[in-house]
């Protein structure tokens, strides 16, 4: 019969294992008593008042470190504000110059201003003695005028229109242009009734500038007064020159000027033609109108005219015109209408007359 063998089973918690453990506590033991019993012993070695003076350290060390970050942020904040005030400081500094500079030019513009008064002053005494001169001058021919005109104001004041001549033409233009001063009314005020067109502010105006005109001829004059659009039509009868010193005459033909109304184009060589035709031919011209010529003698191509032709068709007109006579023209405002301005104003400088563009009072 076979031996069985027999194992024995190990186990940790054996004999010799309970002593290692032992002889390990006991030491950890031993070792906590010495380490404890030295710490006592420095406890009571230490002195106190060492103690405390390291503990006031201690305290003073974190008071130091605390008032020293808020003496770092006071110095930022004082650094953040010196540099505002620096700013602020240099802006002043540039204002003060701003203002220096300013000053120095109201001070010299003063005294240029102060200059300027006694120049008007001196200018206002010269002109003073002028108008008296003038209201002498015209006292004393006040009984030459063929015709009074009444309102507010002097009338006189442009010295610089001499109505003088044996033989004095006033030609008026009749266009449909007359009746305003910009196209948008222009259109407008050409399809109203007949009365309201003859009551047009601008038309108006040329009327009581004709009248006045008229009013200046000398008596010992001859005048014939003329208006003109598409054509050109006398007012006085016969298309002959009447006598300055015949007033009926004059007020016929005013007369007869309040029911004309602006209508159509302008044309200029039909009013040089009827000029050309006079018998005798004038010595002294006076051209109340509005602008450059729209039309000429031939049929237009065209509904429209550009400005470039129409400074064409005033040249051609103008080199009809009998040499020697002097032509005063009187432009009244016209919108679109750039150039007329200058052709009228060489027109007067190559005749000898008077070129005007009055104001808005005026006559």
């Amino acid at each position: 019969m076979a031996r069985r063998s027999v194992r024995r089973r190990f186990n940790v918690f054996s004999l010799s294992f309970l002593d290692v453990m032992s002889c390990g506590f006991g030491a950890v033991v031993l070792i906590f008593l010495v380490i404890n019993h030295r710490i006592d012993d420095d406890t009571r070695d230490a002195d106190p008042e060492l103690l405390a003076e390291a503990r006031k350290l201690d305290y003073l060390i974190d008071s130091g470190q605390k008032n020293l970050v808020d003496l770092q942020q006071e110095l930022e904040d004082k650094r953040k504000r010196l540099a505002q005030a620096r700013r602020r400081l240099l802006a002043v500094v540039e204002d003060r110059d701003r203002r220096r500079v300013e000053f120095d030019e109201l001070e010299q513009r003063t005294i240029a201003q102060r200059e300027s008064l006694d120049e008007l002053k001196s200018d206002v005494e010269v002109r003073e003695r002028e108008v008296k001169r003038l209201q002498a001058e015209e006292e004393a021919s006040e009984g030459t005028k063929i015709r009074a005109i009444e309102g507010e104001g002097d009338r006189q004041y442009l010295t610089g229109l001499f109505v003088g001549g044996r033989h004095i033409l006033i030609a008026l233009d009749a266009s449909a242009s007359m009746l305003d001063s910009t196209i948008v009314q222009i259109i407008r005020r050409r399809n109203m009734p007949l009365a309201r067109r003859l009551e047009a502010p601008k038309w108006r105006r040329a009327q009581r500038t004709v009248e006045w005109l008229a009013a200046q001829v000398p008596l010992e004059s001859n005048f014939q007064i003329a208006v003109f659009n598409a054509k050109t039509t006398f007012l006085l009868p016969d298309k002959t020159w009447q006598q300055a010193d015949a007033p009926d005459a004059l007020d016929s033909a005013l007369a007869a000027l309040t029911e004309v109304a602006p209508t159509g184009g302008t044309n200029l060589q039909c009013l040089v033609t009827a000029i050309v035709g006079m018998t005798p031919l004038p010595d002294n011209i006076f051209l109340v109108t509005d602008g450059l010529p729209t039309r000429a003698d031939n049929a237009p191509r065209r509904a429209t005219i550009t400005s470039r032709q129409r400074v064409r068709v005033f040249n051609d007109a103008v080199k009809r015109l009998p040499r020697a006579v002097p032509v005063n023209p009187i432009l009244l405002p016209l919108e679109g209408d750039p150039q007329a301005s200058s052709a009228y104003w060489a027109l007067a400088v190559a005749t000898g007359g008077t070129y005007m563009s009055p104001s808005e009072d005026w006559p």
